[in-house]
């Protein structure tokens, strides 16, 4: 009895094992394709993201003048770069600077005292700095509603004047020397004063009355009125500041030497292509040229003027 069951057992073990292969068989009763080594297409590449160029553009003017006369400078580093350009705005000075210092940004164009605030907290790099109409100076010009009878600073006793930004060479700064040496203060001397946040909001405020005087960036006035005319009808200058060095090109002291060395060369050599001068037309820039430190030592004598007590 034993024996015959083992003789069944041994048969069933058989029988499932020819099922078995007869269904393996019938899985793979279709030719398989032939593979042919030397008419294999090559894997894609995948392209490695490229990172954007962050570019801050301080508020000298508003933020829609900013992007439509900057734009065609950062249409022209991507392309000379070969890779994308991300324009980065904040509203104040203080903001753009501290976008610097924590690397949130590779390059900034910056306003003169916000450099000088820069370098001096956290080692700030100076790269380049604008040539406009064959000079590398700028003034603070206090200007007026061209209806007012004010013709000196000492006249603006008692009306509204707008300040640009804290942080503002020409537009902040500078006014404030000015009251310093009448022996006034702004509370004492104006009536009231605000901020715009922008050197062409500024002279917009006054143009059209919402101030009766403020202080502002000689190059922005300048371009104001050359796309502006009516300008020239509404406002009025009563005083021009002495030189100052030129609103810089700036870059964070943990950006790559290679980096700063490729922006310093490209933006150094725009004056020299036909996409390059429609760019710096568009900014209404002659070139950019090496700028040095020392430029920017008048502007630390002001601030230390206003600290003496």
């Amino acid at each position: 009895m034993r024996t015959r069951w083992w003789k069944l057992s041994i048969f069933l073990l058989l029988a499932l094992a020819m099922v078995s292969l007869g269904g393996c068989a019938t899985a793979y009763s279709e030719p398989l394709p032939t593979v042919r080594l030397n008419d294999l297409s090559p894997l894609p590449t995948v392209s490695p993201q490229v990172t954007p160029l962050r570019v801050a553009v301080a508020a000298i003017v508003s933020p829609q003048g900013t992007v439509a006369s900057y734009q065609p400078l950062l249409d022209y580093l991507s392309r000379r770069l070969n890779r994308p350009v991300e324009l980065v705005q904040r509203r104040t000075y203080a903001e753009v600077n501290d976008l610097i210092r924590h690397n949130e940004v590779d390059v900034a164009f910056i306003c003169t005292r916000a450099y000088v605030q820069g370098r001096r907290e956290f080692g700030l790099e100076l790269l380049a700095i604008p040539q406009v109409q064959g000079k590398t100076v700028y003034h603070s010009q206090i200007i007026v509603r061209a209806d007012l009878p004010a013709q000196r600073f000492e006249d603006l006793r008692g009306l509204v004047f707008a300040f640009t930004d804290p942080l503002s060479n020409t537009g902040y700064l500078y006014p404030n020397v000015l009251l310093k040496r009448l022996g006034e203060s702004p509370d004492t001397f104006f009536r009231r004063t605000f901020f715009t946040y922008s050197h062409d909001n500024a002279i917009y405020a006054v143009a059209e009355g919402v101030a009766d005087a403020a202080g502002v960036d000689s190059l922005v006035l300048d371009y104001a009125m050359a796309r502006d005319p009516s300008l020239r009808d509404r406002v009025r200058i009563i005083h021009t500041s002495p030189p100052f060095g030129m609103p810089p090109v700036v870059v964070g002291p943990d950006v790559r030497p290679q980096t700063k060395a490729l922006l310093e060369e490209t933006l150094l050599e725009m004056a020299d292509t036909p996409q390059g001068q429609q760019a710096l037309e568009a900014l209404g820039v002659d070139r950019f040229v090496l700028g040095r430190d020392e430029d920017y030592d008048m502007i630390r004598a002001m601030e230390a003027e206003l600290d003496e007590q």
